[in-house]
């Protein structure tokens, strides 16, 4: 792993799951870790309710545009991590893949995203104090 570590989140619509824990590892980790994201099938849009949701913490990521999952956006991260994508991920010796059983917040409402949101964080917690720790820490 480089200095700074590259996390590329993955999910199938690169709409709600991986753009809100995109958005979260870069609240919480800042530069110390390079964030990217994509879909095997993205939409054309972020999901208004993942927006919603995220703006309720303070992350704002209305401006975000979903992308197509590349086989360079793999080779380039140091953590792969997907969300319900299944096989659709191309695999490269020497990376961390990990696979985050999330429930899709596609179609759902504010009150049924919240927890997802909640429980991606967490995981996303747990990643930093992995890949990058505060000094001190």
């Amino acid at each position: 792993m480089t200095d700074t570590p590259t996390v590329l989140f993955v999910c199938v619509h690169n709409a709600g799951r991986s753009q809100m824990a995109a958005g979260w590892l870069e609240h919480l980790a800042g530069d110390r870790v390079e964030v990217l994201s994509a879909g095997s099938a993205p939409k054309d849009a972020i999901n208004p309710v993942a927006v919603e949701a995220m703006s309720e913490v303070g992350i704002d990521i209305a401006g975000r545009t979903p992308k197509v999952l590349t086989t360079d956006a793999v080779r380039e991260s140091d953590v792969v991590i997907t969300m319900g994508c299944g096989d659709a991920c191309p695999i490269f010796p020497g990376k961390r893949y990990e696979d985050w059983e999330l429930d899709d917040p596609a179609g759902q409402g504010l009150d049924a995203v919240r927890p997802i949101r909640d429980e991606i964080r967490a995981r996303v917690e747990a990643l930093v104090d992995e890949i990058a720790p505060r000094e001190g820490r």
